[in-house]
């Protein structure tokens, strides 16, 4: 029996949704409500611009945007799969979200790469 890509594609799915919902909900929290709303000092356009010059910091930021995207295109993928009934279109719909996730992963690491 061949080997199956399954537990891959799962376990990028498991740690995107984990992550999301670890950090997600704060950074949604800080950023677009405690500081619009006064309630906290915001970061500076300096500071956010030094931290983001770490490189431990801009690896945090790929894994996750990177992971986050992941866990989209897997759970899309099955929306179409079992909730459209897309069955037919098994292959079609695993090549463009997976491949969708990691081009637009690929194109987070650039622009965080030449982020100066």
């Amino acid at each position: 029996m061949p080997r199956s890509r399954e537990p891959f594609w799962w376990s990028l799915f498991s740690a995107g949704g984990m992550i999301g919902a670890l950090l997600l909900p704060a950074c949604v929290f800080l950023l677009w409500i405690a500081v619009p709303l006064d309630w906290v000092e915001g970061p500076s356009y300096d500071f956010l611009h030094s931290v983001t010059r770490h490189p431990l910091a801009r690896l945090g930021l790929f894994g996750l945007i990177s992971l986050c995207l992941f866990h989209w295109g897997h759970r899309f993928r099955y929306t179409l799969y079992d909730g459209l009934q897309l069955k037919h279109l098994y292959g079609l719909i695993a090549t463009i979200c997976y491949g969708g996730a990691t081009a637009v992963s690929l194109f987070a690491a650039y622009t965080l790469w030449l982020f100066r």
